[in-house]
């Protein structure tokens, strides 16, 4: 459903919001405005692969609608639930200063909005310029709940981008589709101990492309016109797949990740992880015609053994099959109506390419220089190993995990359990018994992360446990995520909600505490919200601690987060009012 409705922002709802944002942005917030929208969460009937089930959607739509601000502006979103499974929103990305009560993290900062009835979000878009995203935060509902948010920059705005002006540009959401009902594959995965059933197709824009059977006449176009720039904001939303994507005869340049400006980066493919946004330049230089995007999985351990079989297999060197590839169309104007019965496939790396995948990855940077002097005296220093477990499964006999045991993932071996009530209504009324703070900073046990590990059964069984980490107001975080193969090594991009961090290092292997920092980079660190940390390696990350409340960090894989690989950060209040959260929450939070 569109803005019903944009205007001025009253004066003392401003001063209200203002007095909780960090200094620096208050200029011209008189322009600013209020957009207003309602998010109807019910089942809808679609038709994909020669079948037509109802899925999950918000106003019908699968992708949900395209949120358009600028920044600085107000959203106010009112979400409806008409569905049978609770729902919350979660905005991906925005940064929600001084405002954890509208994040949207089913039991971390809101209880869930239940079936007939409604919750409406509130929330500014302080720092946010670029490509954002929402999507339903509990359990599989994100699997077709989610669109993209466009962020502008202000009209009166001094500081332009670092790349040119577009003459067009248009969300480009990679995601999957199944045929059963993607709610009860997860749920019986979870409860069952394995690893849930590989989707049927992968999509650009909701759509499988020409390779999937009764998908031909759907594939998603996009017009451009010959010698013109166009601007694709490509947002990975796919439950548990990373993405190649790549566009036949075109190179892209590369200017944002997560809403922050990178130095150009010109090149063939790009890597992307489920929960990252990237944005790409494209010139349309040849001739008229139909080209092929396209975007292929990279899987370096991910999901089921069957998958990985089946996977092994193929290379998508050779000839792409629908069983690996979705597709979408830049359709040149005067080009003939329909696209040609073969269109040229564009090259993208092998499905387990890891050094393409890492090739892309060094060379990512930001576009300001000479941060370090923003990196540098870090305070508080976290290790934290990223481990898929197994632990028994109690009255079952067996499970459908490795060797008969149940699937389970963790952070410092404790994996995550929701609590009864969420952890910021907790913290806000001093609740006892909901969450521990004693959440470690380093593993309880030291070994070879990286080695063969698959015999060690003390390393297998997780501490189960709903466990938070706190910091104080403005403190600089370093935090090593570690990879390990306990279990199965495997890779993990890692969010981190109300923050964006800068990617200071990363590498293969076990993190070497005295070498490793040595090669940092702290001139020009890319800053995301999101980082894929490599399989059976790690990644250092550096952030301050400057937005007071409840925020969630956890792996995006969405399996991996619902088996435990999550933890949660709780930044407390800072001196001064304007460095102080909470506020109390919204009239309608829902009950638990």
């Amino acid at each position: 459903m569109e803005t019903r409705k944009a205007r001025v922002l009253p004066s003392l709802l401003l001063a209200l919001m203002l007095s909780c944002l960090p200094f620096g942005v208050h200029s011209n917030y008189h322009e600013s405005k209020i957009h207003y929208h309602d998010f109807i969460v019910d089942l809808s009937p679609y038709i994909r692969l020669c079948k037509t089930k109802n899925i999950l959607t918000v106003n019908g739509q699968f992708p949900g609608p395209t949120l358009h601000a600028r920044r600085g502006d107000t959203m106010v979103v009112n979400v409806h639930n008409n569905a049978s499974h609770n729902i919350t929103i979660h905005w991906h990305g925005v940064i929600l200063q001084c405002n954890p009560w509208a994040d949207g993290a089913s039991y971390i900062t809101q209880c869930p909005i239940q079936r007939g009835h409604n919750h409406t979000y509130r929330f500014v878009l302080s720092k946010e310029q670029g490509t954002f995203w929402w999507h339903a935060h509990n359990h599989a509902a994100r699997a077709t709940v989610h669109g993209a948010i466009i962020v502008s920059p202000r009209p009166f705005s001094k500081s332009q981008n670092p790349f040119p002006v577009p003459h067009g540009q248009m969300p480009i959401i990679l995601g999957e589709w199944w045929n059963g009902d993607v709610m009860e594959v997860y749920r019986e995965a979870v409860e069952m101990g394995g690893h849930p059933v590989h989707s049927d197709a992968y999509t650009i824009n909701g759509q499988p492309g020409y390779l999937y059977p009764c998908s031909k006449s759907e594939t998603f176009k996009m017009s451009v016109e010959q010698g013109r720039t166009y601007l694709l904001q490509i947002i990975n939303a796919a439950m548990d797949e990373q993405f190649f994507f790549s566009i036949a005869q075109h190179q892209m340049t590369l200017v944002r990740i997560d809403g922050s400006n990178t130095k150009a980066l010109a090149t063939d493919y790009i890597m992307i992880s489920p929960g990252q946004a990237m944005d790409v330049l494209i010139e349309a230089s040849q001739p008229s015609g139909y080209y092929v995007m396209a975007a292929s999985a990279f899987d370096n351990g991910m999901g089921s053994m069957g998958h990985m079989i089946a996977m092994d297999s193929m290379s998508f060197m050779g000839p792409m099959t629908a069983q690996t590839v979705t597709t979408a169309f830049l359709q040149y104007t005067g080009s003939p109506c329909s696209p040609p019965s073969s269109p040229t496939l564009p090259s993208l790396p092998a499905y387990n390419d890891s050094l393409a995948a890492n090739n892309f990855t060094s060379h990512l940077a930001n576009h300001r220089k000479n941060l370090e002097f923003y990196l540098r005296d870090v305070e508080e220093h976290l290790f934290f190993t990223l481990s898929a477990n197994l632990i028994n499964c109690g009255a079952k006999k067996t499970c459908e995990g490795e060797m008969g045991m149940m699937n389970k993932a963790s952070i410092n071996n404790i994996s995550f359990v929701k609590p009864r009530v969420d952890v910021l209504q907790a913290y806000y009324y001093g609740l006892h018994g909901v969450y521990d703070e004693d959440f470690p900073g380093e593993p309880p046990l030291k070994f070879n992360y990286t080695g063969m590990n698959m015999m060690n059964k003390r390393l297998w069984e997780p501490e189960m446990g709903t466990k938070v980490k706190v910091l104080e107001y403005n403190t600089l975080v370093e935090l090593v995520f570690q990879g390990t193969s306990v279990v199965s090594g495997e890779s993990h991009p890692m969010h981190l909600h109300g923050h964006r961090f800068y990617v200071v290092g990363w590498g293969p292997g076990n993190f070497d505490p005295e070498k490793d920092p040595l090669h940092y980079n702290l001139n020009n660190p890319p800053q995301v919200s999101t980082v894929a940390v490599p399989k059976n390696g790690w990644t250092a990350i550096r952030f301050r601690a400057n937005n007071p409340g409840v925020w969630l960090l956890h792996c995006h894989f969405e399996h991996h987060q619902s088996v435990g690989m999550s933890m949660v950060f709780i930044v407390q209040n800072g001196t001064w009012k304007s460095q102080r959260a909470l506020s109390p929450p919204p009239r309608d939070m829902p009950a638990c």
